[in-house]
């Protein structure tokens, strides 16, 4: 199969950008760089390659195929134990990076992959921080991703339901988290590719805020005097975030991503 035709193949099976995702299969599985496709159309046809290319026509998601994906500055491993890193997230890494006192100790809440905390302890060697999940696949994950990037001394992975549990053992100077955040009832209605993704990293309930409901109701007792929230939220979330935020006593300031969207709160005490 030369690189052209499986771009055809790919974008007869509803593939969007094909041609962008061939090339990556033919890195992956035939060595190729990406500078020496360009204008190219070589050929690859391997049993390995055969069977990538029957998993994502069958709408697997590319990460999955591959089983790696780039983040930030950093390369993770993924599966299906954890939700895909999505390059809106880097948005939170960013303001965690430039925000975070010297020699922090910070929570990531519903950590999955474990690609927001390690690179954020990847990008500040100061900080240390403790990485919380429900899941004991996805802190599996996140364990091998901190090994992966070099920060595994720095993060401590602790499994929780944080619907009903706070973070325990320690004051923080910052709670990050991307938690599950899209209504019941929208999470069936998405590309076909969200279905390979944990539903439990996805679905966060009727309304879709549960997890921000939960941790706002226990962070002011996890924070330190001067500690703030970093929080992931959907294009629709800004108002009832900010509401809820309220309600717990901590002002919030919504930053948009490139798309002018709505995307990361920012909450301080009152």
């Amino acid at each position: 199969m030369t690189l052209r035709e499986l771009s055809a193949h790919l974008a007869s099976h509803g593939i969007e950008n094909a041609a962008h995702e061939a090339r990556l299969l033919f890195c992956h599985f035939g060595g190729f760089s990406p500078a020496s496709l360009l204008g190219e159309d070589p050929s690859l046809d391997t049993p390995a390659l055969q069977d990538a290319v029957a998993r994502r026509c069958g709408r697997e998601p590319l990460q999955y195929v591959l089983g790696e994906v780039a983040f930030f500055r950093e390369s993770y491993e993924v599966s299906p134990d954890c939700l895909i890193p999505r390059a809106d997230t880097e948005l939170l890494v960013e303001e965690a990076i430039a925000r975070l006192p010297q020699g922090a100790l910070f929570a990531d809440l519903c950590t999955g992959s474990g690609c927001i905390a390690v690179s954020v302890l990847a990008n500040r060697t100061d900080t240390v921080a403790h990485a919380y999940d429900i899941s004991e696949g996805a802190l599996a994950l996140a364990a091998r991703n901190a090994r992966r990037n070099g920060v595994e001394g720095r993060l401590t992975l602790c499994k929780r339901d944080l619907l009903r549990e706070a973070p325990g053992g320690a004051l923080y100077d910052a709670i990050l988290s991307n938690p599950p955040y899209i209504a019941t009832a929208v999470v069936d209605t998405l590309a076909p590719e969200v279905a390979w993704e944990p539903r439990i990293a996805l679905d966060g309930g009727t309304d879709g805020v549960d997890f921000y409901r939960a941790i706002l109701s226990y962070a002011a007792t996890c924070l330190k005097k001067d500690g703030f929230l970093l929080l992931e939220i959907g294009y629709d979330q800004e108002a009832a975030i900010c509401r809820l935020g309220a309600d717990c006593g901590f002002s919030c300031e919504v930053r948009r991503d490139l798309g002018g969207n709505p995307r990361l709160a920012y909450l301080t005490r009152q």
